[in-house]
């Protein structure tokens, strides 16, 4: 199946909310000054996703071949053990927002920049994960990200965007050399139907992680993805 690219994404800044979030004064000048950039961010804003139906080929001990390539961790292979269909995506706040951003030379505006641009790639996450649900009716799905566990490293990331033809040309995200996205409020990643949820924080033990999702489960890999426990 070809890709499909999300456009169109609905983006609404809630004004109050933001001033909240940031702490600002209501009427003061910086509360002033937020408005005006929440403004211009409103006219150009842009978030998108692009995802292709994928479908599993073969299985190995500590891999899977999805529609020719060879994706390899110990944790994805166990995760996909009943699955045959996933869903490889990339979602993005949008070039236009990131062109915005690397205009403005104030730090705190920037900082300000940045969590506006952070809401949009979630709109473009809530968008692409109502659009799964809506069209193909998979059940529960969780999702796994290259770089979120050792088990599947960075360099997995080559191989997910190889999946996904040029997510450049789809969306304007492209990989630097590093395997760094661009935009940097970029996620990768593969979704697939289960039945007990999973998020990659649960096999990780870093501490005070401002994005965990689930809390760290200190006995998971062994009860469930070394080699032998099945």
């Amino acid at each position: 199946m070809s890709e499909i690219v999300l456009d169109g994404i609905p983006f609404h800044i809630e004004l109050d909310s933001l001033t909240r979030k940031l702490r600002l004064t209501e009427g003061s000048s910086s509360a002033r000054e937020l408005q005006r950039l929440t403004s211009e961010a409103q006219a150009i804003a842009r978030p998108k996703a692009v995802y292709k139906v994928a479908f599993i080929e073969s299985k190995g001990e500590d891999h899977v071949v999805v529609d020719g390539i060879t994706l390899t961790s110990r944790v994805l292979r166990v995760n996909l053990e009943q699955v045959h269909r996933v869903f490889p995506w990339v979602a993005t706040c949008g070039t236009e927002l990131d062109e915005w951003s690397s205009s403005i030379n104030d730090m705190l505006q920037s900082y300000w920049a940045d969590t506006i641009k952070e809401m949009a790639l979630r709109s473009a996450m809530q968008a692409l994960n109502e659009h799964l649900e809506g069209r193909f009716r998979p059940g529960r799905l969780s999702r796994m990200n290259p770089g979120s566990l050792t088990d599947w490293p960075i360099q997995e990331q080559r191989k997910l965007f190889a999946l996904l033809g040029s997510p450049k040309d789809a969306i304007g995200v492209q990989l630097t050399p590093s395997l760094i996205m661009v935009p940097l409020k970029s996620v990768s990643g593969i979704s697939f139907p289960t039945e007990v949820d999973f998020a990659s924080c649960q096999l990780c033990p870093r501490e005070n992680c401002p994005g965990r999702r689930a809390p760290y489960d200190e006995t998971l890999y062994d009860r469930k993805y070394r080699p032998g426990a099945n």
